[in-house]
């Protein structure tokens, strides 16, 4: 049996003792990360320069920091509802933030919270560029002697579920002992808030060394506040629904995009009517779209999708409440292949619906109400949930290759990027100067698995621009000084103008398919940028029709449907109010007419000059019913005039 111990001072001190000088702990990505015990440990090493801690982890979760002024008025009260006052941030990302890590300590991720540490030195020097399914390797290479974890317990603590990251845990202790270093300590803390989930997820308590129950009350699970999905986000959804297949496999990622796609999913099932009319306002006769014809279609799903990717989120919560999600597979190549062939017994169907499972992941992240769903699920759906090692999801090469292809037939896999190259190159994770935003994770396997299925597509989604500096900018370059995807394994594009399908095509038609899914303002410059490099021939023009690819051109066609509720701000619900949800529209549209100094001024004036919006509801909510001073009545003039320019028709 492992130690079982109800403190987490206790916990450290058993790990000081049981392990060598220096410390190298590994630790999950995202929710399986034990804060309260890692900042304990932090805490003790921080303190003692005799016992130097490398930390290898990644997506080190920390709740939104607001500047001064209206964003903290607005997230202030959010953060402190939506994760709880209690909430436990780490100590080790704070001191990252102040570049104030001791000497003696040192953090190594391979995956950053987008954005968050752009700032940071000692952040993006210790940053490691990996493969999500390199990282095992990796984490034996720099001799790894404790990992330790956040899990979920039974009713009678014998067992523990590894819940929300079965991604690196078991990988990483293979590769360490295959390369014949000792087992490393394995150390659990339990929390009741965790969902259980069994399975290949659950182990016997004591494949933990130690295991730590500390006392109450156990702060909130860390949950992604759900963002607004606009116009370009709910097109690209649309535009990438077409292209799954009935009876295939999804992946997907996660952000507003994820969330538009999985609505337009929901919305092609649950009510195809109002679905094709959506895409045909877009782009008339879009079901003729040659990708479409070759890879996807725009019918219900009376087969469903099976659902494999590195991270399962509140976009598969959707699917699978409307039973989209519902297309099983066992880990047996013989009668997967009859499955598929259409030639499996009445008896091994009932076998493939008994025994298995539609939806397999390697970590988990979302909202409250989705953690809320893992703890509900009926024994029936969570049976069909498989938390797997990202050794298994992100790669064909593994136990078994020929299994994996069969039940991974007409594999979709959807992930984002920031920009890509006319000439199909993707950046995904880093800016040109070197500096990291998030990283690679498992963007390169899932494309590279794309290309690997004779029946897989890759579609990489990006809107069509950015605002820098109070002013658009394209998000689709000629040329950029940083790359995650290389342009060999260019595959799908997709932007709120449509669909651009690369695989197989030679440069210039690239360059194309490219332009005519890129802002029309930015297509010309792109253009004659082609035809200078020798890349697009000399008489090529602008087709008339892509002038229509401006953002005012998008927001008349899905008006109709942003109007009468076919595509909401938040197709997936919201952890907002109403009143911040009105909020949540003005402060977007303030921050957007505040971004150059002639912008600011402009709006400073009409807020100086207007009436505004008397939203006594939202003013109150920002503390600015009644403001004092002239710094609060300026906030308070400047928050009712955006009020006012973003206010929506009633019903």
């Amino acid at each position: 049996m492992p130690m079982i111990l109800d403190t987490l001072e206790a916990a450290v001190a058993q790990m000081l003792e049981r392990l060598p000088r220096d410390l190298h702990v590994g630790a999950p990505l995202g929710l399986g990360k034990p804060h309260r015990l890692l900042n304990a440990l932090y805490a003790r090493v921080a303190a003692d320069p005799s016992r130097p801690l490398t930390l290898y982890t990644a997506l080190s979760l920390d709740p939104p920091r607001a500047k001064p002024g209206l964003e903290q008025r607005f997230l202030g009260p959010f953060a402190e509802r939506h994760f709880g006052a209690d909430f436990p941030r780490l100590a080790y990302v704070d001191a990252q933030r102040r570049d104030a890590l001791p000497a003696h300590v040192s953090v190594e991720e391979f995956y950053l919270q987008s954005g968050a540490l752009l700032g940071s030195s000692q952040a993006q020097r210790r940053y490691a560029s990996l493969n999500y399914t390199h990282v095992a390797r990796a984490l034996s290479d720099r001799g790894v002697n404790c990992i330790v974890q956040k899990v979920a317990a039974n009713a009678d603590g014998s067992r523990l579920s590894l819940s929300s990251n079965t991604d690196l845990t078991f990988d990483a202790v293979d590769a360490i002992v295959a390369s014949g270093q000792p087992r490393p300590l394995l150390v659990a803390e339990i929390d009741p808030r965790l969902p259980w989930l069994d399975g290949t997820a659950a182990v016997p308590s004591d494949w933990f060394d130690l295991v730590v129950a500390p006392p109450g009350p156990h702060p909130k699970l860390f949950a992604l506040p759900r963002q607004p999905v606009g116009d370009a986000e709910h097109a690209i959804g649309l535009y990438a629904s077409a292209l799954v297949r009935d009876g295939g496999m999804l992946q997907i990622g996660i952000g507003a995009l994820s969330d538009a796609l999985c609505h337009a999913l929901v919305l092609r099932h649950t009510d195809n009517a109002a679905y094709r009319r959506a895409l045909a306002a877009l782009s008339p006769g879009i079901d003729q779209h040659p990708a479409v014809v070759a890879s996807g279609g725009l019918e219900p799903f009376a087969q469903g999708l099976y659902g494999c990717s590195e991270m399962i989120n509140e976009g598969f919560k959707r699917l699978v409440e409307t039973g989209i999600l519902r297309r099983k597979v066992v880990d047996k190549a013989p009668l997967m292949r009859r499955v598929n062939d259409h030639s499996a017994s009445a008896l091994e169907r009932e076998l493939l619906e008994r025994d298995g499972e539609f939806l397999h992941g390697a970590f988990y992240l979302g909202s409250q109400d989705f953690y809320d769903w893992l703890h509900g699920l009926d024994d029936a759906t969570r049976r069909g949930i498989g938390m797997r090692r990202v050794s298994e999801v992100n790669e064909l090469y593994g136990l078994d290759e020929g299994l994996e292809r069969l039940q991974r037939r007409d594999g979709r896999f959807f992930n984002t990027c920031m920009m890509a190259t006319a000439l199909g190159a993707a950046v995904s994770d880093g800016l040109e100067d070197g500096r990291v935003v998030s990283g690679v994770g498992g963007q390169y396997n899932f494309v590279a698995m794309a290309h690997a299925l004779p029946d897989g597509r890759s579609a990489l989604l990006l809107r069509a621009t950015r605002d820098a500096d109070g002013a658009a900018q394209s998000n689709i370059r000629w040329n950029y000084g940083h790359t995650t995807i290389p342009r060999h394994l260019r595959d799908l594009y997709i932007t709120e103008y449509g669909i651009a399908d690369l695989r197989g095509k030679p440069d210039e038609d690239c360059i194309t398919a490219m332009a005519a899914v890129t802002d029309a303002r930015f297509v010309p410059d792109l253009l004659e940028t082609a035809k200078r490099d020798r890349k697009l021939r000399r008489d090529f023009a602008m087709p008339a029709a892509w002038a229509r690819h401006v953002p005012e051109a998008l927001a008349g066609a899905l008006a109709p449907f942003r109007a009468d509720g076919t595509l909401p701000d938040y197709p997936l619900g919201s952890d907002f109010t109403p009143v911040e949800q009105r909020l949540v529209r003005a402060l977007a549209w303030l921050k957007a007419g505040t971004g150059t100094r002639r912008a600011t001024l402009a709006t400073v004036v009409a807020a100086l000059a207007g009436t505004g919006d008397d939203d006594r509801e939202a003013l109150a909510r920002m503390d600015l019913a009644s403001p004092h001073g002239l710094g609060d009545r300026l906030q308070a003039r400047l928050l009712r005039l955006a009020l006012a320019r973003t206010r929506r028709p009633a019903g």
